[in-house]
């Protein structure tokens, strides 16, 4: 049976650490396999806990009369060195519930608080490299005030239309993996 024989941590970062595994394939093959992760320690990681507990949140945000308007937040990420468009997200902080953080990142991004707030359900991001895990969310009936975005946050905020988010997720200029799961999931749950 495929398993984890021995785990070695590499880095010692606060927000994504490396791991090195031990582990054996189905055929009992021995192999190195390389894992990044936000757990701190081997003791935290959740093939050692055995708890996939969300590592973050992503925040589908819909406004307007008709609820048919999205906001987007365009975000210079320095790993692919350009910007992306994206939905509001963040990290879960420690203590803190999923919904709660849901709430809080929608807030600090966009300067919205929403009168209904549900879970989408959650997804692996890339777990062939990473043990990750999002939490999806929806957010209706927005209202907006100010935004109280990290010392590090540098953020635009887009309002747009729906069908051109949608029409952008199928082009290929939307890239963020994690938003277009969350607008395929919210069109099919939707109706949009």
């Amino acid at each position: 049976m495929p398993g984890v024989e021995r785990v070695q941590q590499k880095t010692a970062n606060r927000f994504l650490n490396f791991y090195d595994l031990e582990v054996r394939d189905k055929n009992g093959n021995a192999h190195l396999y390389h894992l990044a992760s936000r757990a701190e320690s081997t003791k935290e990681l959740k093939l050692s806990r055995g708890e996939n507990r969300p590592d973050g949140v992503i925040i589908y945000a819909l406004y307007g009369k008709k609820q048919d308007r999205v906001v987007l937040i365009r975000q210079y990420r320095y790993s692919i060195g350009t910007y992306i468009y994206e939905f509001p997200a963040g990290l879960i902080d420690e203590g803190e519930d999923f919904h709660t953080a849901g709430v809080r990142e929608l807030k600090e991004e966009t300067g919205a608080v929403a009168g209904d707030f549900r879970s989408l359900g959650e997804l692996y991001p890339s777990p062939g490299y990473c043990g990750e895990i999002i939490r999806m969310y929806l957010a209706r009936d927005l209202t907006f005030g100010e935004t109280h975005l990290d010392e590090d946050e540098f953020l635009d905020l887009e309002r747009i239309p729906f069908d051109q988010l949608t029409e952008q997720v199928l082009s290929g200029e939307i890239k963020d993996a994690k938003t277009i799961a969350a607008v395929l999931k919210g069109k099919l749950l939707l109706g949009l």
